[in-house]
């Protein structure tokens, strides 16, 4: 937490615990408002784009609606999960502007094509937080998210480790499995991996996987398997943990003995499972507690009417955004401890089941 924390200006963290304000957002009522709506509530919706990703439904919305309960009490809170389906995304962002909402913060499903709605949104006065995912092709409030080319950096370079502490990297070929096109983050994954192994190992399969499906990346993997071989395969490049399940299961499937080293992202209770008893390699901790904090105080400030200093800019194509990009961290065996278990992202009873006990053991974990 402290880590990502650092991130943030004192400027941006002051933001009081009292009910919401008079404002409607950036274009809502002034100062000289009457008492009665100044004591309006304040309407923020959050839009998240899949549950197949277990951060959203257990972690990101959550946290998100607890600190907005905790800065405006008298704030209400409109949920959606568009469950990968962009269409219904749209669906869901223009029933709550219809209701009336002072503040929209949208994880897109497909991040390339939401302008128009963001645009909707503007053409109402309504500020728009992108959260996770950088919308592309329009101006909006801010951006709030990981480095994420940083992120691809990290699981480049632990795979790119492994492969070398096991005399495997010019030996065979890796595969890598990198998340959905429609997700400018995948992007950047992609770039930051590629930027530590182009030139250093020799790729037999690539894919983008649609919605980050697990179950797309098991049959990914097993093309791969079929078209190079199972012992040439020496490393897997995964965006993500929920695709590292599904390339291990195909893995297994097709009679590994010893899996080769495989990246992740998200510190998924399972991926944290598998690190520690050998079946994946690493993950990627991102401290979504900060992410989704940072998002629920923004969107109360700018529903207030006030506008937050950021800490950095992103380019989206269009137009530099204000941003608040996150510190991610690179989780090992060895680190799992010190990390998600000292944040209490995990307790050590949620970790270390009966499967898992003895790793735990083996690790310090208790």
């Amino acid at each position: 937490m402290d880590r990502a924390w650092r991130l943030i200006p004192a400027a941006a963290l002051l933001l009081t615990a009292a009910a919401c304000g008079n404002s409607a957002g950036t274009g809502g009522n002034t100062a000289s408002a009457s008492a009665s709506a100044g004591a309006a509530s304040k309407t923020i919706a959050l839009f998240l784009p899949e549950s197949k990703t277990t951060r959203y439904e257990a972690f990101d919305r959550p946290l998100f609606e607890a600190k907005v309960k905790s800065l405006c009490a008298d704030c209400k809170i409109l949920y959606s999960n568009a469950e990968q389906d962009a269409a219904k995304q749209q669906q869901q962002v223009e029933a709550a502007l219809t209701q009336g909402a002072n503040v929209l913060v949208l994880d897109a499903v497909d991040a390339n094509a939401v302008a128009p709605l963001v645009n909707q949104a503007k053409q109402k006065k309504i500020p728009v937080i992108a959260y996770d995912r950088l919308i592309s092709g329009i101006d909006y409030a801010y951006y709030v998210s990981f480095n994420n080319v940083r992120v691809g950096e990290m699981q480049g370079q632990a795979l790119l480790d492994a492969m070398n502490a096991k005399g495997t990297t010019a030996k065979g070929q890796i595969v890598e499995i990198h998340g959905a096109p429609t997700d400018p983050s995948s992007a950047d994954y992609k770039k930051g991996a590629k930027s530590v192994l182009d030139g250093k190992v020799k790729v037999g399969r690539e894919f983008d996987t649609p919605d980050w499906s697990p179950d797309k990346a098991q049959q990914q993997m097993e093309q791969a398997i079929t078209a190079i071989g199972r012992d040439n395969i020496v490393g897997v490049l995964s965006a993500n943990d929920g695709m590292a399940g599904g390339a291990i299961a195909a893995m297994k499937r097709a009679g590994y003995k010893q899996l080769p080293p495989i990246t992740g992202q998200d510190a998924e209770l399972a991926a944290v499972q598998r690190i520690l008893t050998g079946e994946q390699y690493m993950t990627i901790y991102l401290d979504i507690r900060a992410e989704a904090e940072k998002s629920a105080e923004l969107a109360v400030a700018v529903a207030k009417g006030e506008q937050p200093a950021a800490t950095s800019k992103v380019n989206n194509g269009t137009v530099d955004i204000p941003a608040f990009l996150l510190d991610p961290i690179a989780v090992t065996a060895d680190k799992v401890k010190d990390t998600i278990v000292k944040d209490k992202f995990y307790t050590a009873d949620q970790i270390c089941t009966a499967e898992v006990k003895a790793a735990c053991a083996k690790a310090g974990i208790q």
